[in-house]
């Protein structure tokens, strides 16, 4: 990927509404949001049907209709690139739990078995309900989820992102991921 200061600059270009700089910043950023997607889709079903790289042009399409996306800089465009991933993985399971789609049923090819990683849907949902209660509780605890778990970054990546030691980062994953499992696992 190219430097971090030309994916500052075009952002800034694109915020101050210069002709073109949108058309300049996609193959700018395509190799990261695309690595971003295909962590995100690593933790996903075998039968998922969302293809990175749908998943990478929906979310710049998100993105570049955002008005403010120019105004953070690098940073603040991954995080957003990040929580619009999240938004249209929820949003595509909801839609394949809708019941006149079949509702919870699942094809499942008879000569592969599913992944024991992979993600269901049912999971994501209430995951993404929890973090978003995590998120009004504690932001900086949910942020670290989102670029870990749903970004698929590093301790190291996130902690240069979110501009904190690798220790924070450490801590925070610790402490979110044990919440949100209590709070997923418990009963109503």
């Amino acid at each position: 990927m190219s430097t971090s200061g030309e994916v500052t600059r075009l952002l800034e270009d694109f915020g101050a509404g210069v002709d073109g700089a949108a058309d300049k910043l996609w193959p700018v950023v395509y190799g990261a949001l695309r690595g971003l997607a295909d962590q995100y889709l690593g933790h996903e079903s075998v039968d998922h049907t969302l293809q990175p790289t749908a998943l990478v042009h929906e979310a710049y399409v998100r993105l570049v209709g955002t008005a403010d996306l120019g105004a953070g800089g690098r940073r603040h465009f991954f995080a957003v690139a990040a929580q619009a991933m999240r938004r249209i993985l929820v949003d595509h399971a909801r839609r394949r739990g809708a019941v006149k789609r079949g509702g919870d049923l699942r094809r499942v090819p008879l000569p592969e078995i599913p992944d024991v990683d992979s993600v269901p849907d049912e999971y994501l949902l209430k995951l993404d309900d929890a973090l978003s209660e995590l998120a009004s509780l504690d932001a900086p605890l949910a942020h670290v989820v989102e670029l870990r778990f749903f970004g698929g970054l590093t301790i190291e990546e996130t902690a240069r992102l979110l501009e904190v030691s690798p220790m924070t980062v450490k801590r925070r994953w610790r402490v979110a991921k044990g919440w949100l499992h209590r709070r997923i696992t418990e009963r109503p």
